[in-house]
C-alpha cells in the first residue's frame, strides 16, 4: 500500500546482493595498472620584488603619526577633550 512511499526514502524491498571475490573487489577499488611513468617535478615561483630600501623605521613612525594626527582631525578632537 505504501511502496511508492517506501521507495521515496529508499526503504524498499532489499534485493540479495551476491558477495564479490577479493579479486574483484580490488580491482573494482585500485583499477588496472598502467605502464605509464609519470614523474612530478617542481616548478620554482619568481620571488616577489620588495620594496624595503627606502622605507626606514623612522618613515614607518612618521606615516603611521600623520594617519593618526588626520583621524583625530576627522572626528573632531572628541578624544582628546
Amino acid at each position: 500500500m505504501f511502496g511508492w512511499l517506501r521507495s521515496l526514502f529508499g526503504r524498499g524491498k532489499k534485493r540479495a546482493e551476491s558477495p564479490i571475490r577479493e579479486e574483484d573487489a580490488y580491482a573494482r577499488s585500485y583499477g588496472e595498472r598502467s605502464g605509464e611513468i609519470v614523474s612530478v617535478t617542481r616548478i620554482e615561483l619568481k620571488p616577489i620584488p620588495r620594496r624595503t630600501g627606502d622605507m626606514t623605521g623612522e618613515l614607518v613612525r612618521r606615516a603611521f603619526e600623520a594617519r593618526l594626527d588626520r583621524r583625530g582631525k576627522a572626528t573632531g578632537d572628541q578624544a582628546a577633550t
